[in-house]
C-alpha cells in the first residue's frame, strides 16, 4: 500500500511555511550558490543572482498574502499561480547553469546509445508516419498539459482540501527539481539543435500544431532535455489524478500516453529523454511521502 503523508504547516518568523516552500526556496538557494561558485562560466552572473533574490522575495510575499486572505478561491489562485511560476522560474534559471560541470552537450552519446539499441535514430524513423491529423493530436497532447496543472489542482483542492493540494504541489515540485538537477549533471541540447538537418518531413497541422511551434520558437532554448520535464511532470499529474480523481485519471490516460509519443514525434526530445522523464516521475512520486514525513519531523525543530 502506498504510504500517504501530508506535509504540515509551520510558522517560521511569522510566515506559514510548507514543505513545498522549503523545497523550492532551497533549490533557488542552491542555484544561487552554484552561480557564485561557477560565475566564470555563467554570462551576466550578477544579474542572475539579483533575479534569484527578486524571485524569492515575490514568492515569500505570496505566502504572506495567502495568510491574510479569507477567500478560499483567492488562496487557491495565489497559491497555484505562485507555485507554478516558481517551477517556471527555476527552469529558466537552471538553463544558465547547464554547462557548469560538463562543458559539452551529450547528444552524441545519447544518439549512439539509441542507435545501438534500435539500429536507427527513432526521431528520423518516425517521420514515415507523419501526417497532419496525427501531428495535430500529438501537438494537442503536448501543449494541453500546461492547463492540466491548474485544472487538476482545482479538482484536488475543492474536492479534498488544502493538505491534499500541497501533496500534489510537493510531488510536482520534487519532479521539477529532479529534472532541473538532471539538466546540470547530464546536459543534453535536444534534437532541434543537433540533428534538425535530418528532419525532412514538415510537421504540418492546425491550431495546436501552431501553438506547439510557437512554444518551440519562443519558450524553448538549448538544453533542458534530459530528463524530459514534459514526460516527468505529466506522469506525476497522471499518478496524482489516480490518487485523487479516478474520472480525471481515465480522461488523462490517452493524453499522457500520447504525450510520451509526442515528445519524439514532434522532435522535442530523444527517446532516452522521455524514458528518463518517466523514471524520474516514478521516483519522485514514490519518495515524496517519505520526504514529507521528514519535513513533519524536523519542521517542529526549525520553529523559532
Amino acid at each position: 500500500m502506498m504510504l500517504k503523508t501530508y506535509g504540515k504547516r509551520f510558522s517560521i518568523y511569522g510566515l506559514d511555511i510548507q514543505a513545498t516552500d522549503v523545497l523550492l526556496l532551497s533549490t533557488l538557494g542552491l542555484f544561487c550558490l552554484l552561480t557564485v561558485l561557477f560565475h566564470n562560466r555563467i554570462t551576466n552572473w550578477v544579474i542572475l543572482i539579483i533575479l534569484n533574490v527578486c524571485i524569492a522575495i515575490i514568492y515569500l510575499t505570496s505566502i504572506f498574502l495567502i495568510q491574510k486572505m479569507s477567500s478560499k478561491v483567492g488562496k487557491f489562485l495565489i497559491r497555484t499561480a505562485s507555485v507554478q511560476l516558481m517551477f517556471a522560474a527555476l527552469f529558466f534559471i537552471v538553463r544558465k547553469l547547464q554547462l557548469i560541470f560538463d562543458t559539452t552537450w551529450n547528444d552524441q552519446t545519447v544518439m549512439n546509445l539509441e542507435y545501438s539499441i534500435f539500429g536507427f535514430q527513432p526521431l528520423v524513423w518516425i517521420q514515415q508516419f507523419v501526417s497532419p491529423g496525427i501531428t495535430e493530436w500529438l501537438m494537442f497532447s503536448y501543449v494541453i498539459y500546461i492547463p492540466i496543472y491548474p485544472v487538476l489542482a482545482a479538482i484536488i483542492y475543492f474536492k479534498h482540501g488544502e493538505s491534499q493540494l500541497e501533496d500534489y504541489f510537493f510531488a510536482l515540485g520534487l519532479v521539477n527539481v529532479f529534472c532541473d538537477i538532471g539538466f546540470i549533471l547530464y546536459p543534453v541540447a535536444n534534437p532541434n539543435y543537433k540533428i534538425s538537418h535530418l528532419f525532412t518531413v514538415p510537421l504540418d497541422g492546425y491550431f495546436f500544431t501552431w501553438v506547439g511551434e510557437l512554444i518551440r520558437s519562443h519558450l524553448h532554448s538549448i538544453g533542458g532535455a534530459f530528463p524530459s520535464p514534459h514526460s516527468a511532470v505529466a506522469t506525476v499529474m497522471w499518478l496524482m489524478a489516480f490518487r485523487y480523481s479516478r474520472h480525471f485519471f481515465y480522461i488523462l490516460t490517452p493524453i499522457v500516453f500520447s504525450l510520451y509519443i509526442s515528445t519524439v514525434y514532434c522532435r522535442y526530445h530523444y527517446v532516452t529523454d522521455t524514458i528518463a522523464g518517466i523514471i524520474t516521475a516514478i521516483l519522485a512520486y514514490w519518495i515524496s511521502p517519505y520526504l514529507l514525513r521528514m519535513w513533519n519531523h524536523f519542521g517542529k525543530r526549525i520553529q523559532p
